[in-house]
């Protein structure tokens, strides 16, 4: 009996939530001063969860793709950063497999297309996984090539090592278990996502063979022109940010603490929504990241009680950290009196640009550096 919907989405999202705490409580603990013994256990349980968690999100976007579609988020996209991205993800995972990693674009250094950063990101990532996986040794060459296509741009990306990736959909059950097999199911689902996403940013997909052995997988689109993209903005001020995070989960308390700390915040916590509202009374918070499902007194009911308390400590600013964050539920938050939504297991990116904006009126009282 398969599982309902709604159980589905509510076990993977604990899942996903349980594993980015692993990932920064780790982190906290790399930075410790530690025995060389311990250090490399650190190191072992921080590479686990991550590949837990690109496995995960692999089977969540494979899902998507047969219920609604593959999601795109449309982006001006800089591909030389996008090379430089994949020979940096790549190449420790490369010289642990023993293989020479060979990354190279070809094209005007600061062409940018209109299109997904992170999909575009994925494709590489599948065929890449795939060709280190199986080479053993020698070398895997991963290129990009950018060329005027009338008003925009097409795109080549080329993967020397992986294997034919153009087989028929008659052939998937055998073709994913012959590729997990040999390489683990992470690199599977990789392949199976690539394919998937440049049919769906409308490319083709062919196949060359190499002369002795292998193949190369090619991959090709047409996509519109972008300005450059823009360099990320970092706020510089006189000194920083003092938030409270309310989360009845000590782990994600944790987490969130972590992430602030990135970016120079100083924090206090609270375990519920009534601890929350007494500590937002004095006053000295310049920013409540607030959990909405906790016992007792909930996010949404704290944020209205603090919405509520007289002078400044009845403004400050309130982002809503959940699960539920679909456009009713934000709705009900943004009514409520909050003024954002992260999205739990939270991006360090999306909690910046949350952070950035909720406290832009600060001034130079304080922000996030």
């Amino acid at each position: 009996m398969s599982l309902p919907d709604f159980i589905f989405d509510r076990v993977t999202a604990d899942i996903r939530q349980q594993m980015a705490g692993i990932a920064a409580l780790t982190d906290q603990l790399a930075r410790q001063r530690l025995t060389p013994d311990a250090q490399a256990c650190v190191s072992g349980i921080s590479e686990a969860a991550d590949a837990v968690q690109r496995v995960l999100t692999a089977a969540l976007d494979l899902r998507q793709v047969a219920t609604d579609g593959l999601r795109l988020e449309a982006e001006p996209v800089r591909l030389r950063d996008l090379m430089d991205e994949v020979q940096d993800h790549w190449r420790a995972a490369a010289a642990m497999a023993g293989v020479t990693l060979l990354v190279s674009y070809d094209g005007d250094p600061d062409a940018a297309v209109v299109s997904d950063h992170v999909r575009l990101r994925q494709v590489f990532d599948g065929f890449i996984g795939e060709a280190v996986g199986g080479a053993r040794r020698g070398a895997v060459e991963a290129s990009l090539k950018a060329e005027a296509a009338g008003p925009g741009l097409r795109i080549e990306g080329r993967v020397r090592g992986a294997r034919d990736p153009t087989w028929h959909a008659q052939e998937l059950e055998a073709r994913v278990r012959d590729v997990a097999a040999q390489f683990g199911l992470e690199v599977a689902l990789g392949v199976l996502l690539a394919r998937q996403i440049v049919e769906d940013l409308g490319g083709r997909l062919t196949d060359e063979t190499n002369p002795g052995a292998g193949h190369t997988v090619l991959f090709a689109m047409d996509l519109a022109k972008a300005a450059a993209a823009p360099e990320p903005v970092r706020a510089t001020t006189s000194r920083s940010a003092h938030v409270l995070v309310v989360d009845d989960n000590a782990t994600n308390r944790m987490v969130a603490q972590a992430l602030c700390e990135m970016f120079d915040c100083t924090c206090e916590a609270a375990s519920d929504g009534l601890e929350a509202v007494e500590a937002a009374k004095a006053g000295r918070f310049d920013l409540i990241l607030m959990d909405i499902k906790m016992p007792g007194m909930d996010g949404v009911t704290a944020a209205r009680a603090i919405r509520a308390l007289p002078g400044p400590a009845g403004d400050v600013p309130i982002v809503a950290l959940t699960a539920n964050a679909d456009p009713d539920d934000a709705a009900g938050y943004l009514a409520a009196g909050m003024d954002g939504v992260v999205e739990k297991p939270m991006k360090p990116e999306h909690l910046l640009a949350v952070l950035q904006q909720a406290l832009s009126g600060m001034g130079d009282e304080a922000a996030v550096a």
